[in-house]
């Protein structure tokens, strides 16, 4: 019995991977008349985006859920943390009665959440952007730390890499810009700025793209593991050889 509760998951992810691949490959019927094939992948298409989009509702509650439990078991435990969780607990609570009553806004299922005037929309701006403003310039911090630990001239690739960075700093501050001013026009693509922008441009367009295929390779992968049934839960024990 445990065998065949495993195996319909698996069957539903496969099915509906293959259906929604091929419906990519295949042009939307125009008529009734077309075949069944293609007006079921049409089908799929057109469905199979609101079905996720309800399914992603029951994930957001789920998640809801389990955030609440695991503060709540901190909070009757009285872990070190309890303040934190108590803290988290009660302004998930406040802004979930805010957004689903919506308070100050217009009223209704149709009525806009995030409207000019609700009490949702002065909690983001009083609260949220704020703790975000902190949070990005606690970040800058910790990269300037990160950047001088990996900047150190210690090797040919962190030389090119130090020496990068730097050029690509000095244009784009003006105070970088006056220090290759006297370079004359026939050399001009040896500025500062210029050499900066070709950094950017060139090699760091190349490193992006290459990243860039490097992750949609390994999603592929993964999806092809996935549909096939060899990518096995974790939770299960198995590594999916």
């Amino acid at each position: 019995m445990s065998g065949v509760k495993q195996r319909v998951p698996q069957i539903i992810l496969t099915v509906v991977a293959l259906l929604l691949i091929a419906s990519a490959f295949v042009a939307r019927p125009e008529g009734s008349e077309a075949p069944f094939g293609q007006r079921l992948l049409a089908f799929a298409d057109q469905e199979f985006a609101t079905w996720f989009s309800i399914l992603a509702v029951f994930a957001f509650l789920l998640g809801g859920l389990n955030l609440v439990a695991t503060h709540l078991v901190k909070v009757r435990d009285r872990g070190p943390d309890r303040y934190y969780s108590l803290v988290t607990l009660v302004s998930f609570l406040i802004v979930l009665v805010i957004g689903t009553a919506k308070l100050g806004g217009p009223p209704g299922l149709q009525g806009d959440v995030t409207a000019p005037g609700s009490w949702l929309t002065a909690v983001f701006d009083a609260v949220l952007s704020p703790l975000h403003a902190t949070l990005y310039s606690l970040l800058a911090f910790y990269i300037a730390s990160a950047s001088y630990r990996a900047f150190r001239a210690r090797s040919l690739e962190s030389s090119l890499l130090l020496a990068s960075a730097l050029i690509v700093l000095l244009g784009r501050i003006p105070a970088g810009r006056h220090l290759t001013a006297w370079v004359p026009e026939p050399l001009a693509f040896l500025r500062v700025e210029e050499l900066s922008l070709w950094i950017l441009r060139v090699p760091n367009t190349a490193g992006q793209r290459a990243l860039m295929i490097g992750i949609a390779l390994g999603v592929i992968a993964l999806a092809v593991r996935m549909i096939a049934g060899v990518e096995k839960d974790p939770r299960s024990g198995g590594d999916g050889s």
